[in-house]
């Protein structure tokens, strides 16, 4: 299943190939995916791929490990909590429609260019995610699993380590997918408004000098690197709920599967 994933993706590529050779697309334009290829060789052999790809990974987990871990505790704390939801909940949902960019000029002006300001960025973007399919899971937890859990003495953040994130797992584990994704499109915003090292980085420099073969090649690694970390996610998830990929395997028809 899948390989027929790839089938598509290959025959895009052999038709981008076969245009670019053939004049009909402007080399200036949309280059031939081997000009693309040569180029992150070229990144490759000379160090500077790794440094960038490096500097932008960094970014990355720090920013999302601070928005997951904040958007957990204020998940399971406004699940737990009615009055404490009604008190913050349409406040951090007003602030969720903030668009990202939004944010940039005033973590310039409180943080600085600096690796501060970029990392409360990536943050802001892994962070509603994760609070929102937390919230919502927590919310409509059987309450006759929290009585049982109060019965066995857990109270407080035993409760919520053992019986309240648990049950929300599923949710929540979606979350850090959602997460993650939404924190690879804040990392590009972030290191396109004043970075000096990242993928960013390389695609002003492509934009700024006038190679869009270095552009497409920065935006083939974030795609490369993006579906990767999603995979390695979705692998946690697997293990941690393995009847996931059972239930996945037998709700297709035989023929299907096949």
């Amino acid at each position: 299943m899948k390989a027929r994933g790839l089938v598509l993706p290959a025959l895009a590529l052999v038709a981008w190939e076969l245009t670019a050779r053939l004049g009909w697309l402007p080399a200036n334009w949309l280059p031939a995916p081997t000009a693309v290829a040569q180029t992150l060789l070229d990144l490759a052999q000379s160090g500077e791929l790794l440094q960038h790809v490096l500097s932008t990974l960094l970014r990355l987990m720090v920013g999302f490990s601070l928005g997951a871990a904040l958007g957990t505790c204020f998940g399971v704390s406004c699940g737990r909590s009615p009055k404490l939801r009604a008190l913050l909940d349409p406040s951090i949902q007003a602030l969720r429609s903030i668009p990202s960019l939004a944010w940039v000029p005033l973590f310039l002006l409180w943080l600085g260019i600096q690796e501060t300001s970029k990392v409360a960025l990536i943050a802001v973007g892994a962070f509603f995610p994760v609070y929102l399919n937390l919230l919502s899971a927590i919310s409509t937890i059987d309450r006759r699993l929290i009585e049982v859990g109060m019965m066995n003495g857990y109270s407080g953040w035993a409760l919520s380590r053992y019986v309240l994130i648990p049950a929300a797992t599923p949710a929540y584990l979606t979350g850090l997918r959602s997460g993650l994704g939404l924190s690879w499109m804040f990392v590009v915003a972030a290191e396109l408004l004043g970075a000096s090292r990242g993928l960013g980085y390389l695609m002003v420099d492509g934009q700024s000098t006038g190679r869009i073969e270095l552009v497409l090649a920065a935006i083939v690694t974030f795609a490369l690197l993006g579906k990767l970390s999603d995979q390695l996610l979705q692998a946690v998830e697997l293990k941690l709920e393995p009847w996931r990929a059972l239930q996945s395997a037998d709700s297709q028809p035989t023929l299907l599967r096949k």
